[in-house]
C-alpha cells in the first residue's frame, strides 16, 4: 500500500463505487481523474467566494491589511492572492484550499504544509531570480520556473519528464 498513490486510490474506489452504483458505461482512468479534477475545482471555488463575500469592498486593499498571518505576497492587492493561491498553488499540486489551510481559520499555522509552501516559494523566488539569470544562453527569456514545472498537478513533484 505504501507505494499506491493517493490518486491511485481515490481511483480504484472511484471504480469500486460507480460498479455499485450500477453505471453500465466504461469508465476510464482519465474520465475518473477528471471527475476528481472537477470536485476540486468547485472546492476550491466555493471557498474563494466564500473569502470575497467575506472581504467584500477590500478586495483591492493590501493584503496584508485584509488577511492575518500573511508572510509573503504582502504587497498585492487581497484579490490577487486568492487568485495566486487557487490557480499557482492548488491546481499546480492537485489539492483544494484544505491541503495547506484550516478552512474555518485560514490564518492558523496549525498545518505543517502551510509553511513548506512558503519555503517552497522562497526556493523557486531563488531559483528565477538568482539562479536562472545566472545562467547563459537560455533561450527563454526570461527563464521561470514555478510549483507547475515539478509538480504538474500532483502532490509530490514528478520524477519523470512527461513525453514529447
Amino acid at each position: 500500500m505504501r507505494n499506491i498513490s493517493k490518486i491511485s486510490v481515490l481511483l480504484v474506489c472511484a471504480m469500486i463505487f460507480y460498479s455499485f452504483m450500477g453505471e453500465t458505461h466504461s469508465l476510464s482512468s482519465e474520465s475518473i481523474r477528471n471527475k476528481f479534477s472537477d470536485s476540486l475545482e468547485k472546492d476550491r471555488a466555493k471557498y474563494v467566494a466564500l473569502i470575497l463575500e467575506k472581504i467584500k469592498g477590500k478586495e483591492n486593499l493590501p493584503v496584508d491589511s485584509v488577511f492575518k498571518g500573511l508572510k509573503i505576497f504582502k504587497e498585492i492587492p487581497a484579490k490577487r492572492l486568492l487568485a495566486i493561491m487557487n490557480f499557482g498553488y492548488s491546481r499546480s499540486l492537485g489539492v483544494s484550499c484544505g491541503h495547506c489551510h484550516n478552512t474555518n481559520d485560514f490564518a492558523s499555522e496549525e498545518k505543517k504544509e502551510k509553511e513548506i509552501a512558503r519555503q517552497m516559494s522562497a526556493m523557486n523566488k531563488q531559483i528565477n531570480e538568482i539562479l536562472l539569470k545566472n545562467i547563459q544562453n537560455l533561450e527563454s527569456n526570461p527563464a521561470i520556473v514555478n510549483c507547475t514545472t515539478c509538480h504538474r498537478g500532483q502532490i509530490k513533484p514528478a520524477l519523470d519528464l512527461p513525453a514529447n
